[in-house]
């Protein structure tokens, strides 16, 4: 997926031009920040939405999920939700090997004495 460069390169876009820009209705830009947390484009003082390059790149990543993969929009939204990860989240999902895993619970068991020190 190329990364859509507008003519005039601002900081912030209106509904209309993202529309514009990605050859979606402003309706469906709308709905999909319902269904996606991660689409959550600020609103200025008069209440309209001010995209920024980020919000556009996240609804061509829909656009490409739901209409050219033919996702279904939980599918999207999980794909989505999984490269939103924060780098720890990703790492502690991977497997440890033994030597990692003894480091882990010692590390753990550290913390918990920690814990029950404050609480005390």
């Amino acid at each position: 997926m190329t990364r859509l460069q507008p003519k005039v390169k601002k900081l912030y876009y209106s509904i209309g031009e993202v529309s514009e820009l990605t050859q979606l209705k402003s309706y469906v830009l709308r709905y999909w920040e319902t269904e996606f947390t991660q689409l959550k484009p600020p609103k200025n003082r008069a209440g309209n939405r001010t995209y920024r390059q980020k919000d556009i790149d996240i609804i061509l990543n829909i656009k490409d999920l739901l209409y050219t993969k033919k996702f279904t929009i939980n599918g999207a939204r999980s794909v989505i939700s999984k490269k939103s990860l924060p780098i720890e989240e990703v790492k502690e999902k991977q497997p440890f090997n033994e030597k990692q895993q003894v480091i882990y619970r010692k590390i753990k068991e550290d913390l918990m004495s920690i814990l029950n020190i404050i609480s005390e």
